[in-house]
């Protein structure tokens, strides 16, 4: 080497095999783990979430403008809200199960309906033609009084009205003309005929009938054993079998009861003529049925003075006029 001359000296510095390669890699593993996250947070949201709000959800990703969007820009709050369930949000379409069950209970319903109002309007129609049936009886029976001799002699003493009950047909007593020799249940000739000639008028209805005897206020005495209570039961019973002799079913009586003097016709005089009668009520089927099931809601009274609620025809109640008149008569 030159005296004066520089030495260069070059150090090189051996590689350890890496170089640099940016920082790519880095936002690779955060995109990794981000998704990692959100699929473990997925599988979370699915365990814990019920059947319904999975259906929700489901519907919101497969269709973001269904039902299942109901919120603001297309949020369901219920979906994030514990409060509200998605059941009741999400939508307000009952399942398939549910909507059968509905239907099933509609339709229950609507038969059980129908069937009350035909039920009703077939009672309502048997009543009417019961009604009809006996308006045409009472017509008959009053048409049979005018024209029948038999009737001529007793036409003042029978009473026919319509009650609350069915068709009443009363035969009383006139003073000079009773239907029953006096303190007995020997019956008059007359009085037999007109019972023997209503029994075939009578049977022309389904309709059963009950028989009812009263007497006047007159007793017999202290310390008798046979009282008016007998002697009105005991005409009842003549009544009875005069109108089967005439051709009456007996089936179709349902009752045979006597009331003594306890519901005169004409209670300001309990001792008239009048209150000594006979009552024959052909009933309505609903009444005699409940008398024949043991009387259910009926009392003697009810035979004796029928009440009740009846627009046409209402139950005729005799005015003081009428009264007068029958007790004019009836002398």
């Amino acid at each position: 080497m030159e005296k004066g001359t520089q030495q260069i000296i070059i150090i090189k510095k051996k590689g350890h095999g890496h170089g640099h390669h940016g920082g790519g890699w880095k936002v690779a593993l955060a995109d990794f783990m981000t998704a990692m996250m959100a699929f473990f947070m997925l599988m979370w949201l699915l365990g814990s979430t019920s059947k319904e709000e999975q259906k929700a959800i489901s519907g919101y990703f497969n269709d973001p403008g269904s039902e299942y969007a109901i919120g603001e820009g297309g949020s369901n709050p219920g979906l994030i809200n514990a409060e509200q369930p998605q059941v009741e949000s999400h939508s307000e379409e009952p399942t398939t199960e549910e909507k059968s069950d509905k239907d099933n209970s509609e339709q229950n319903t609507q038969t059980q309906n129908a069937e009350q109002i035909s039920e009703a309007k077939l009672k309502k129609e048997l009543e009417r033609i019961e009604k009809e049936q006996l308006e045409k009886l009472q017509e008959q029976v009053r048409e049979e009084i005018n024209k029948d001799p038999i009737f001529q002699q007793v036409k003042d003493q029978i009473l026919i009205d319509l009650t609350a009950l069915g068709l009443r047909i009363q035969i009383v007593d006139k003073d000079q003309r009773p239907g029953f020799d006096v303190g007995s249940a020997r019956m008059k000739p007359y009085i037999e005929d007109v019972l023997n000639s209503l029994a075939p008028l009578l049977d022309k209805v389904q309709n059963k009938i009950s028989v009812t005897g009263h007497t006047d206020s007159t007793s017999y005495g202290a310390g008798a054993t046979y009282t008016n209570w007998e002697l009105s039961a005991d005409r009842a019973n003549s009544a009875r079998r005069a109108l089967l002799q005439g051709g009456f079913p007996e089936g179709k009586v349902v009752t045979v009861q006597g009331m003594g003097s306890a519901a005169p016709l004409v209670a300001d005089k309990p001792d008239a003529p009048i209150n000594r009668r006979i009552a024959i009520i052909v009933l309505k089927k609903a009444v005699a049925e409940a008398l024949s099931n043991g009387g259910t809601g009926l009392n003697s009274s009810d035979l004796v003075n029928p009440t009740g609620a009846e627009s046409e025809p209402k139950p005729h109640i005799m005015t003081q006029k009428e009264i007068d008149a029958a007790i004019d008569a009836a002398r």
